[in-house]
């Protein structure tokens, strides 16, 4: 046991960066695709992702050190401690269930792929984290390996099909046919963010702005630019920081990169994904006539979107603000205010890349998001302080934006104890209206990409 948890350490401590070229080389292989083909295919994608990591690790920096000071600017003292994603990923990597998890939901995920049961065959294995989180969630609060295991693949079934439902979005909305999304912080929150676009839809006056990339640089010209609205929203975060003249310029220069190279880096991802998802489309038709399969990847390649780093960076100083007037909340924002991009995603293709919409989308979410970080912070806390995490100083509860942005997880966890009757209900209440907004919106994408013809 500890040879095998060892080895499928090192595995997963290559990072997706290095783990993807391998698994797409191996994959465009079996796929007929050829050793040569492949492997360009599979180091194209690897190199598209360190330059996306490193644009992304660039916006974590300079982000951190503005939101720090925003923070500091508003005298901000809360109990929970925003510890970021890596962290999260970390420790649950580090429970003792992760190892056996892995195997098991990628049988998984074959198994309802040869059922047509989904369409959806993820190939991120490094990204399994966030299916297993729920699994390490659940081991901590119930301590049966049997309950872990039936609410991960329970969860897992949910993302693919939510994947399954969204992936005629990723292709119009972020250019990306053949691929799907199966990451639970970003894809569950699409049911919500597409019942709340029919909303705007029926208010008077919101129902007519519509401020997106194209009509921003129709409008504005060079100012519409998504280089120009970088350079603004840097220079606007850093007055919010109280910095300098030379650093808020230094600010804007930085985020008018991110809006240029990050765009360009997904660019390289997909020219590397190309070869594998046409293989994969001729395999499946060759040997299962008719039916469709989506290829599961990292959602750090919808991240180039212009509105969806638009909505980041307006966020970022209305999640702190958010942090600091919501009643309920005890977490404060910090390390994950970097992957606001992730968390948007979806708030962004419901209202089809309308900036405006997708605040507004965005300002629900994190408010749902501080309330699920407040309620399962002790939960969270108990799990990192198992596996043995290092409490950064005077902080005695953690947390974060992107653990907290999983819906299906904190309804899952809720109606795992019947016992505690107000919380069992409020999972009941959750549920009720994830799986209701999931309902009523069932045919929405459809309408939109399918029947309209919007997806050639």
């Amino acid at each position: 046991m500890e040879l095998i948890k060892a080895g499928v350490q090192y595995i997963l401590n290559l990072g997706a960066a290095t783990m993807l070229p391998l698994i797409l080389t191996i994959f465009g292989m079996i796929l007929g695709q050829g050793f040569k083909k492949s492997f360009r295919a599979g180091i194209t994608v690897g190199v598209g992702f360190t330059g996306v990591n490193l644009v992304i690790g660039l916006l974590s920096d300079s982000v951190g050190v503005a939101s720090k000071a925003m923070i500091e600017r508003l005298g901000l003292q809360l109990s929970i401690i925003d510890v970021g994603w890596p962290v999260a990923a970390a420790i649950t990597w580090a429970t003792p269930v992760a190892v056996i998890l892995i195997p098991i939901i990628f049988a998984f995920n074959i198994l309802l792929l040869s059922v047509n049961m989904t369409k959806t065959m993820n190939v991120d294995i490094w990204n399994y984290w966030h299916l297993i989180f729920v699994g390490g969630m659940a081991y901590y609060a119930t301590d049966s390996i049997f309950i872990t295991i039936l609410v991960t693949l329970i969860n897992a079934f949910i993302i693919f099909k939510l994947s399954d439902w969204t992936a005629p979005a990723v292709e119009a909305e972020f250019g990306l046919p053949g691929v799907c999304l199966p990451h639970g912080e970003t894809v569950n929150w699409a049911p919500i963010t597409f019942l709340l676009n029919r909303l705007w839809d029926k208010i008077p006056g919101i129902n007519r702005i519509d401020i997106n990339a194209d009509t921003m640089k129709e409008k504005l010209g060079i100012m519409g630019e998504p280089m120009m609205t970088g350079l603004v929203l840097g220079i606007g975060m850093g007055f919010l920081a109280g910095y300098d003249s030379s650093k808020i310029l230094q600010l804007g220069i930085q985020m008018a990169a991110i809006m240029v190279i990050l765009p360009r880096m997904v660019g390289l991802l997909m020219e590397g994904l190309m070869p594998i998802s046409e293989g994969a489309r001729e395999f499946v038709q060759k040997r299962f006539p008719g039916k469709e399969v989506y290829i599961g990847l990292d959602a750090a390649i919808a991240t180039g979107h212009p509105s969806v780093i638009s909505t980041a960076l307006i966020m970022i100083p209305i999640t702190i603000l958010l942090a600091g007037i919501l009643p309920f909340n005890k977490m404060l924002p910090f390390a994950d205010l970097a992957v606001l991009p992730f968390t948007v995603i979806w708030a962004v293709a419901a209202s089809r890349g309308n900036i405006f919409r997708s605040v507004l989308n965005a300002i629900i979410q994190l408010t749902i998001i501080f309330f699920i970080a407040t309620n399962l912070g002790a939960l969270t806390t108990t799990m990192a302080r198992a596996v043995g995490f290092a409490f950064p100083e005077g902080a005695t509860m953690v947390s974060g934006i992107d653990m907290s942005s999983h819906l299906t997880v904190f309804f899952i966890l809720k109606l795992l104890d019947p016992s505690n009757l107000p919380e069992f209900l409020l999972g009941v209440g959750a549920a009720v209206i994830f799986f209701g907004s999931w309902f009523i919106v069932r045919n929405d994408i459809k309408k939109r990409y399918v029947e309209n013809k919007e997806v050639e």
